[in-house]
């Protein structure tokens, strides 16, 4: 009996080892030379459009037929890291990661979960005042020349009276903001708000062009001035309290008007 006892657990544990190693999938051999293949996109080794080589040539070096070779493009092309070109001139060419796809995707979430452009507006209130804060401790003169590039460019497209110039000059300033911040991550997901941002004013209504709606575009054209000025004297602290109450601001005008309550609509 103790014997059987003890050789009861046993065969319990021998059992459940076999039942997790059943669960292990095996790359198919598509994957695996998609994998090779980003991989050498990724590390920069293959760059933005480079051409890769033949199929036959491809289907040599990795010692696969046709459709497996096929079906690895196809992974690559879904996540737009490649292009496919049919007939005599094709073939594929590479793509370097960008941001906007993956922007798209989130675009795509967001909607189904119906957000509204508030509350993008509200997540671009989160990120950026504290970037804000480290640019002005650590800018540097050439920061500087960009930051008041930005807002002479934003100044330009203000006195145009074009609300759709107005919009994408004052998403390029907050997006520098960012960048120059040098915090990459908090840079992508930045880029990403900036970009379903500018998908979602494709769907945005009528342009506002009352004489309220013109002067709280100069008046937000004054904070970029101030915001430029606290970061030249490196006032980190009132920087970031300015770039703050300034989106804070963006965001109460949202909710007192009709585009607070637009929900994403990116799919027309």
């Amino acid at each position: 009996m103790a014997v059987q006892e003890l050789a009861m657990p046993t065969a319990s544990r021998v059992g459940t080892v076999v039942a997790i190693g059943q669960q292990v999938r095996v790359p198919k051999t598509a994957e695996l030379v998609a994998a090779h293949l980003r991989r050498r996109i990724v590390r920069g080794e293959l760059v933005e459009g480079d051409a890769l080589p033949p199929e036959a040539t491809l289907m040599e070096q990795f010692g696969v037929s046709r459709p497996t070779l096929r079906e690895a493009f196809r992974v690559l092309e879904s996540e737009a890291l490649i292009t496919v070109r049919r007939g005599a001139h094709g073939g594929a060419r590479v793509h370097t990661p960008n941001g906007d796809i993956a922007a798209r995707y989130a675009a795509l979430v967001l909607e189904y979960r119906g957000t509204t452009l508030a509350d993008i507006h509200q997540a671009r209130a989160v990120i950026e005042p504290p970037c804000v804060a480290i640019l002005a401790a650590n800018r540097t003169q050439d920061d500087l020349d960009k930051l008041r590039l930005g807002v002479s460019e934003t100044a330009a497209a203000t006195a145009t009276d074009d609300p759709g110039q107005c919009l994408q000059a004052n998403l390029a300033f907050h997006v520098l903001l960012v960048e120059l911040a040098g915090n990459t991550t908090l840079s992508v997901l930045s880029g990403m708000l900036r970009h379903i941002l500018d998908l979602a004013t494709l769907s945005y209504p009528a342009a506002d062009r009352s004489p309220e709606h013109r002067l709280t575009i100069r008046r937000r054209l004054v904070d970029h001035e101030r915001v430029v000025d606290l970061i030249e004297a490196r006032d980190a602290r009132a920087a970031e309290d300015l770039w703050r109450e300034h989106l804070l601001e963006a965001g109460r005008y949202l909710t007192d008007g009709p585009v607070a309550a637009t929900v994403l609509d990116l799919l027309g």
